[in-house]
């Protein structure tokens, strides 16, 4: 075959391949590109020639590209770039446009030179941000759902029927959350370079928050189903209310938002006769809640004392306060304030304390105002 030959075959394969190509010298100057990459970042024949391989560069990396580029032709070697990384070719127009790209130096008597083939990978990318909008409709579908099915819950009466909707909710709209949790793990493995940590951590935290949303509402229908049928067993002992309040303040503490902190005092005696366990149970709904309303920086004020013959616990916090109107329905099953639908809970844990409350014989009540807080207030006697 005549050298002739060789050079139309090779020119007629490179300007034919399916894919850009771009050869640079050692300064960074284009000196061949073909027709493949002329209509990609739209020039025309000749027009790159000369120009530095940053002219095809959005500007905002331009100058760690030059950096890179004399660190590479140092040391050359084949690589590709752009896989598990956001690279971005600049049109002649000022579009931008998704790349991925692989580069193959080679030597000739003229010097060093570099050629980079060059892959448009739009349509990818559009699939993979499909992907992710998929996953916030599925995360938007499991809010609208299981707002719909506490709705319903709400109207129920009777304990079987509770249940069986339970368990229609159980094996039917589960399946939205985990599928939730499926696409998120799909997607943090697709990110594999150290420089997408915060992409995969991202997922990884929603799968987390939609496992704790999971196991909260699971936890609370368990402890409801218990209530309602009648299977809490109070068993009295001597409670000191000091020791099991500043207990929970340090269990809680790791709970705490920036800034927050537990300011408890107590008057009177110390102990009573009555249930440890759901009044712990009590305290730590009422301390959750207060971190969960309240902004940073703000106090929570606990007090407990006795007034005559009754020991009263207070929980005062900083939060976004309750309306007259919200008050009067604040410890119904699944009701939640009009205010706090952005804020995650199951609308379950007030009607389950005020439950613990009425089998130790005591009460709860709400004093609050919107913009000013809110104050839970526990009163209970000495069972003997």
């Amino acid at each position: 075959m005549s050298q002739l030959q060789t050079t139309q075959e090779f020119s007629a394969l490179f300007n034919n391949v399916a894919i850009g190509i771009i050869t640079a010298n050692s300064l960074g100057e284009i000196v061949l590109t073909n027709q493949f990459a002329l209509n990609q970042f739209g020039y025309s024949d000749g027009e790159l020639t000369g120009k530095k391989i940053e002219t095809l560069i959005p500007s905002r990396f331009n100058p760690h590209h030059v950096q890179h580029r004399d660190k590479y032709f140092h040391h050359p070697y084949s690589r590709s770039m752009g896989i598990g990384m956001d690279l971005f070719g600049l049109k002649k127009n000022g579009e931008e446009f998704p790349v991925e790209v692989s580069l193959s130096p080679f030597t000739t008597s003229e010097g060093a030179f570099v050629m980079a083939f060059i892959s448009d990978i739009t349509i990818r990318k559009n699939a993979e941000f499909a992907l992710v909008k998929l996953n916030q409709e599925l995360e938007q579908k499991v809010k609208d759902r299981t707002e719909s099915l506490i709705l319903a819950l709400e109207k129920e009466k009777d304990l079987n029927e509770l249940k069986s909707r339970f368990v229609s909710m159980a094996s039917h709209e589960f399946r939205t959350p985990l599928s939730t949790i499926l696409s998120s793990a799909y997607l943090a493995l697709k990110y594999e370079a150290t420089t997408e940590q915060p992409k995969r951590e991202k997922h990884m935290n929603r799968i987390v928050s939609s496992v704790e949303l999971l196991t909260d509402i699971l936890n609370d229908f368990l402890s409801l189903g218990k209530i309602e049928e009648g299977k809490i067993q109070v068993r009295l002992t001597d409670v000191d209310i000091v020791d099991c309040i500043n207990t929970v303040i340090s269990e809680m503490s790791a709970n705490l938002k920036m800034g927050q902190a537990f300011v408890y005092q107590h008057s009177g005696k110390k102990t009573l006769c009555s249930d440890t366990s759901l009044i712990r149970h009590i305290i730590m709904n009422l301390f959750s809640n207060a971190v969960k309303f309240s902004p940073e920086n703000a106090p929570i004020e606990v007090a407990s004392g006795w007034e005559g013959d009754l020991l009263f616990i207070s929980v005062k916090d900083s939060g976004l306060g309750i309306s007259n109107e919200d008050q009067q329905h604040l410890f119904e099953r699944f009701f939640r304030g009009n205010n706090v639908s952005n804020i995650q809970g199951t609308g379950l844990g007030l009607h389950i304390i005020k439950k613990y409350a009425e089998l130790i014989e005591g009460t709860i009540i709400c004093r609050s105002e919107i913009g000013t807080g809110s104050e839970f207030i526990v009163s209970l006697k000495s069972i003997l």
